[in-house]
C-alpha cells in the first residue's frame, strides 16, 4: 500500500475521532455559568446575614429578659415585666426562624408560620390581659429610669432588626423570616409603648398611657395572627 494514502487514511480517522470527541463549544447550564455561581453566592451571603440578624435578636432579648426582670421588681412594674414575657416570646420566634432556616421545604415553612403566629396570639392575650388588669385596678407603679433607659434602647435596636430582616427575607423570598421580622417590630413598638407609659408616669403621672398603648398593640397582633394562618 502507498505511504500517501496511509498518511491520507490516518489523516482522515483523526479528523473523523477529533470531530466526534470535540468539546462542546457551550457548556450546558449551571456548569460554570458565571450568573447562577453569583446567585448562590448571594443567595448565600443573604442567609448567613439572615442567620446573624436572629442570632443577634436572641441575644438582645437573653440579656433583656434579665435586666427586665430587675428593673420591673424595683419598680413594682407590670408593664416592664409584661415586656420580659415580650422578649421571651422574641427569644422563640428567633428559635423557630433558626430552625427553618437550617432547612427547606414548604412543610417545615408552614410549620415554622404557625409557631410564630401562636407566638402572635400568645402576646395579644398577655397583653389584652395585663392592659385590663392595670385599668382595672389603677395600679401606678414607681418611677424606673434603668426601665427607660432599656426600653429607649431596645425600641431603636429592634426597628433596625426588624427593616434588616424584611429586606433579607423579601431578598431571599423566605416568609417566615419577613413575619418574624414582624414579631421584631412589633417588640419595638411595644418598647416604645412602655417607654412612653413609664416616661408619662414619671414626668405627668399619666399611669394609664401604658395600658391604653397595650390595646393598640393587641389590635396589631390580632392582625398578623389572621393574617399568619389565613396565608395560602
Amino acid at each position: 500500500m502507498p505511504l500517501d494514502h496511509l498518511t491520507a487514511g490516518s489523516g482522515y480517522r483523526a479528523a473523523t475521532w477529533n470531530s466526534a470527541h470535540a468539546l462542546p463549544d457551550t457548556v450546558p447550564d449551571g456548569v460554570c455559568d458565571g450568573r447562577s455561581v453569583t446567585t448562590v453566592e448571594m443567595s448565600g451571603r443573604l442567609l448567613r446575614r439572615g442567620i446573624a440578624l436572629e442570632y443577634v435578636t436572641l441575644g438582645w432579648n437573653v440579656v433583656g429578659m434579665a435586666v427586665l426582670a430587675v428593673t420591673a421588681i424595683a419598680a413594682r412594674s407590670v408593664a416592664l415585666a409584661g415586656f420580659g414575657l415580650d422578649s421571651l416570646i422574641e427569644i422563640g420566634a428567633s428559635t423557630v426562624v433558626l430552625w427553618e432556616l437550617s432547612g427547606t421545604g414548604p412543610e417545615r415553612q408552614r410549620r415554622a408560620l404557625r409557631l410564630i403566629g401562636t407566638a402572635f396570639a400568645a402576646l395579644a392575650l398577655y397583653l389584652a390581659v395585663q392592659s385590663s388588669l392595670v385599668l382595672a385596678v389603677s395600679y401606678h407603679p414607681r418611677h424606673s429610669p434603668g426601665g427607660i433607659a432599656w426600653t429607649a434602647i431596645t425600641a431603636v435596636v429592634m426597628v433596625v432588626l426588624a427593616v434588616g430582616k424584611a429586606r433579607v427575607g423579601a431578598a431571599l423570598g423566605n416568609p417566615v423570616l419577613r413575619a418574624e421580622g414582624r414579631v421584631t417590630l412589633m417588640d419595638g413598638a411595644l418598647a416604645a409603648a412602655v417607654l412612653a407609659g413609664l416616661t408619662l408616669n414619671a414626668v405627668l403621672g399619666w399611669w394609664w398611657a401604658d395600658p391604653l398603648a397595650g390595646y393598640v398593640l393587641v389590635l396589631y397582633a390580632l392582625h398578623e395572627v389572621r393574617t399568619t394562618f389565613t396565608r395560602p
